[in-house]
């Protein structure tokens, strides 16, 4: 098989979405938004511009916070404001202009958020998350624990963005960031979540603050074909990592699939990543892998991401008929 015939560089559908190779821009955060979250100009354009150059292309934008509250951490982009989605609205019309595709990856840090950051921002917020316990056992920070209450206005917090973000902003879709140690991750594992409620205490209620932002969102922007979830089953990053993710999250994608067969896909990050760094304790856990997941979500489109250069990328397509690959550290790496 010849480059040009790779799967790689062949057509696929993705919920809505007609794209003409494989090959999508993973979520990076660049840290240049302004102070107030907003995406800054003409800088931010040009850099989604530049990316989504070759037509057909799937770009997935850097995690966004939903609300203020949500963020905790200085110069991301928000999308819970009029100026912010004005801004996200010129990137997007940008990247349309060249014949390819944009997603809005939406975030909320829960405990991996620095206090001191929400507290200069507004002295109301607070580090939140599942259950008190903090990201490192030296950290004397405990999140506080959220209310049932204060659960259900985060799918809502959700629900607003991911309208914005189709309806105002015109993003061709969104995706969950429910990976990486953040907020939806942190309700999924129990090195997180030791709550003895309706979310906690099993894998079923673990799953269930996820599976609620999912139902919410799609009702929000219409259809599960503009909507993605990314996982990290196996990354230990921000104190993450259970002994055996594999019950879990097999539980967690089967609903996805079972309840949204439309949905546009998931997105999944290899077990030798872990945030932005190699993934170091994978040497001690030889049998990690995704082909679980790959398994349950069969034949619908699956991104996989983390560490993959052409060789392994060209093979990895190949060998399943629906995957994408996402790219990271190529996409904004210096050619000279």
């Amino acid at each position: 098989m010849t480059i040009s015939t790779s799967h790689l560089f062949q057509p696929i559908s993705i919920g809505q979405v007609g794209l003409k190779h494989r090959v999508v821009l993973a979520p990076l955060t660049r840290v240049r938004a302004d102070k107030n979250h907003v995406p800054s100009l003409p800088v931010m354009k040009e850099y989604y511009t530049q990316r989504a150059s070759t037509p057909g292309t799937l770009i997935i934008t850097e995690a966004t916070i939903v609300a203020q509250k949500a963020g905790g951490m200085s110069n991301i982009p928000g999308i819970y404001n009029q100026k912010q989605v004005d801004a996200w609205r010129q990137i997007v019309d940008s990247v349309h202009e060249t014949g390819s595709f944009i997603f809005s990856q939406l975030w909320a840090h829960g405990r991996q958020a620095s206090e001191a950051q929400l507290k200069e921002e507004d002295p109301s917020f607070s580090l939140v998350g599942p259950f008190p316990i903090p990201i490192d056992a030296e950290d004397a920070t405990k999140p506080h624990e959220l209310t049932i209450s204060e659960i259900k206005e985060y799918v809502q917090l959700y629900a607003a963005a991911a309208r914005r973000a189709v309806h105002a902003a015109n993003f061709d879709g969104v995706e969950l960031h429910a990976a990486n140690g953040y907020l939806i991750d942190q309700f999924l594992q129990d090195a997180s979540n030791q709550r003895q409620d309706e979310y906690g205490g099993s894998v079923e209620r673990r799953s269930r603050f996820g599976l609620e932002i999912v139902k919410a969102v799609v009702e929000a922007v219409g259809t599960a074909q503009k909507v993605g979830v990314r996982l990290s089953p196996w990354s230990p990053f921000a104190g993450m990592g259970i002994d055996d993710p594999v019950p879990q999250f097999s539980h967690f994608v089967s609903w996805l699939k079972q309840e949204f067969p439309d949905l546009a896909y998931i997105h999944v990050v290899e077990p030798r990543v872990a945030g932005d760094r190699d993934n170091e304790t994978r040497l001690q856990r030889r049998h990690a892998a995704n082909d679980f997941l790959r398994d349950i979500w069969f034949p619908k489109p699956y991104i996989s991401a983390g560490g993959y250069n052409r060789q392994d990328a060209i093979r990895q397509a190949n060998a399943r008929e629906n995957e994408l690959i996402a790219f990271g550290r190529v996409f904004i790496a210096n050619v000279s």
